[in-house]
């Protein structure tokens, strides 16, 4: 899996799971996991050997990565914001993604929140210890997954100021969601296209075409569109599997849809879609006026009641999994649990 070349070095790294392609050039180590900096929509997750490929046809026809730009702090951090703002002035520095640098600006935000309502404005990083962490970590209004990713993000910035502090914070165990199946379709969805035409297309995405919300149908254009409305095609940087997906789509929902320029969103209308949180905050006032929505029912369990109703009508775990753009069939099986099948394990499903 190495190519020596003469002035650079290729290998595959990472594990089985979250693979990638390593390249170190002139002294300088890079990681990548797509192909984006050569303009192709190879994903290591596909194909990492493929990937590394790539890059090497690259770096013979003379390409090479962008140097990165070295970062020298001034004088050493006395607060807990000063070494947060270090820490972010560094992972610019190095060129981490748009979206990565957005959740630390975030968490920089958060943290002066903190010590504001907390009257404990510029702690000190030596005054820094556990019960402060905890109490700006460890909320009720938080997640465990959203505090696991605050952690995270918080020891990315600090943690090298502070060895070990952060990262011995205990948060409780992350559990999956069970997103509660819809069995007043009909109903539920007419009560929200009545509420939300934006809401309700989004719904009807996500239970028709199998998409996931948030991002998948959020991010929809009009060029992801066949030219009749009949077929979604979504490449590996749109969704969340890195997969190329084909979708079709159902005639009630072309009924919906009036195309316009390829390249506006479905829903704003323009070339930028709409925010992030867009559809949940839609959907949480939705809930508060809603006589049949069920506890437990989210958007995702438009999805949830779309996978368990092709199984029903074609029995196939295998079509199932093409259809949501699983990678593994227990990723699939999971959305069963409505059925109450939850005792099957890919080893009881049917060999090719």
């Amino acid at each position: 899996m190495t190519a020596k070349m003469k002035d650079y070095k290729l290998t595959v790294g990472g594990s089985i799971n979250r693979p990638y392609v390593n390249l170190v050039y002139q002294k300088q180590r890079y990681r990548y996991w797509c192909g984006k900096a050569i303009h192709t929509e190879l994903s290591s997750k596909n194909n990492v050997d493929l990937l590394r490929a790539a890059f090497e046809l690259k770096l013979i026809q003379g390409w090479r990565p962008k140097p990165k730009n070295d970062f020298k702090p001034q004088s050493e951090p006395k607060t807990v914001v000063d070494g947060i703002m270090l820490g972010l002035k560094e992972k610019v520095a190095k060129g981490c993604s748009k979206r990565y640098l957005k959740d630390l600006e975030q968490l920089l935000k958060l943290w002066k929140r903190f010590e504001q309502s907390h009257h404990h404005k510029g702690i000190e990083l030596e005054a820094l210890n556990q019960n402060i962490l905890k109490a700006f970590i460890i909320r009720k209004e938080w997640s465990p997954k959203t505090q696991s990713n605050i952690k995270t993000n918080l020891s990315a910035l600090i943690g090298h100021l502070r060895p070990g502090l952060v990262s011995t914070i205990k948060l409780q165990k992350s559990t999956s969601k069970l997103h509660k199946p819809i069995n007043e379709l009909k109903g539920l969805l007419d009560e929200i296209k009545h509420y939300n035409r934006k809401l309700y297309l989004c719904c009807l995405l996500t239970y028709g075409c199998l998409l996931r919300p948030h991002k998948e149908v959020r991010l929809l254009k009009w060029s992801d569109f066949s030219e009749d409305l009949s077929i979604i095609k979504l490449s590996g940087s749109q969704n969340k599997s890195g997969r190329n997906r084909i979708v079709p789509v159902p005639k009630y929902i072309k009924d919906q849809l009036k195309k316009s320029d390829s390249g506006d969103n479905i829903f704003s209308g323009k070339a930028t879609p709409l925010n992030n949180d867009y559809f949940k905050t839609l959907w949480s006032r939705f809930k508060k006026t809603s006589t049949l929505l069920e506890d437990g029912q989210t958007l995702y369990s438009f999805r949830h009641t779309g996978a368990i109703d092709i199984f029903k009508r074609t029995g196939s775990i295998t079509k199932l999994q093409k259809a949501m753009g699983h990678s593994s069939i227990n990723v699939s099986l999971t959305y069963l649990r409505g059925l109450e099948i939850g005792e099957l394990k890919e080893g009881d499903m049917p060999m090719i």
